[in-house]
């Protein structure tokens, strides 16, 4: 069973990210395995959800503060991978960001 991200009260905001791949998804998987890993040590971070599914995928990151998202945005590795994906593993994506005003939460 997965796990959703347990994100504070609001307001918070998203970073939301879709994308379709290209056919050359070599070395793909590992890069997104890292850039949760290195989000997950910036500052006001405070959790991912992500789903993919025949070559569509969306990543929702959850951050404190709208500074948060941009230091994401600027951190040089995340650069460096998100140069390579669009030379080589999207084909399309949307990167959308958000306040979160209000959000609600349910478990079985």
């Amino acid at each position: 069973m997965s796990v959703l991200s347990t994100t504070p009260a609001p307001p918070y905001h998203a970073v939301i990210f879709a994308s379709t791949t290209s056919d050359d998804t070599e070395g793909y998987a590992e890069a997104a395995a890292r850039m949760i890993e290195l989000a997950a040590k910036q500052p006001g971070f405070l959790g991912v959800d992500s789903a993919r599914s025949d070559g569509v995928g969306i990543t929702v990151s959850y951050w404190e503060t709208e500074a948060a998202v941009h230091a994401w945005k600027d951190q040089a590795e995340h650069t460096v991978i998100r140069d390579t994906g669009r030379t080589r593993w999207y084909d399309a994506y949307e990167l959308r960001v958000a306040r979160v005003e209000r959000a609600y939460r349910w478990r079985r």
